[in-house]
């Protein structure tokens, strides 16, 4: 990785955007699984501008490593402003264009990024109704992991940095 990406992926984890549960939320998307432990979940409010739907905010919450972290935090923050076909349309690969181009193995943390976007837009259309909350209250991603764990399995977080 180059410098200059690392730098760039150290300032986005050290001063994430976005982070966190949305509470009124129009729509919630997560994907990954806690077996290989990446996990990503992505919230998002509409608004209406213009006689047009768009996305007013997304946060994430993730169990990821920090270039996970990194992608989500500069995804949500280009995301506000975009119509549902404009966000859906969008690759991992743009979502994560403000880092750089990403090294072959953490191509998946944009994909991740991608997947919870596609997700949680899934259901949406492109009308200017307000949409009904996929998930009025749904389960964090911490007891999702635990209810996923058996007995005797144990599970590790590592946090990079």
């Amino acid at each position: 990785m180059s410098d200059d990406l690392q730098t760039r992926i150290e300032d986005a984890v050290k001063n994430p955007r976005n982070l966190g549960e949305m509470k009124d939320a129009d729509a919630i998307g997560t994907v990954g699984s806690a077996d290989c432990g990446d996990m990503l979940r992505m919230w998002v409010k509409f608004k209406e501008e213009g006689g047009r739907k768009v996305i007013d905010r997304a946060t994430f919450q993730t169990f990821g490593c920090q270039t996970a972290i990194a992608v989500a935090s500069v995804a949500t923050e280009m995301l506000a402003g975009k119509t549902i076909a404009e966000a859906r349309s969008m690759s991992g690969e743009e979502l994560a264009a403000p880092l750089g181009p990403l090294p072959p193995v953490k191509i998946h943390c944009a994909q991740l990024v991608e997947g919870a976007l596609r997700s949680a837009l899934s259901g949406e259309e492109s009308s200017s109704e307000k949409p009904e909350p996929k998930i009025a209250s749904g389960p964090t991603l911490l007891s999702q992991l635990s209810a996923g764990q058996d007995a005797g399995r144990k599970m590790k977080i590592v946090i990079e940095k």
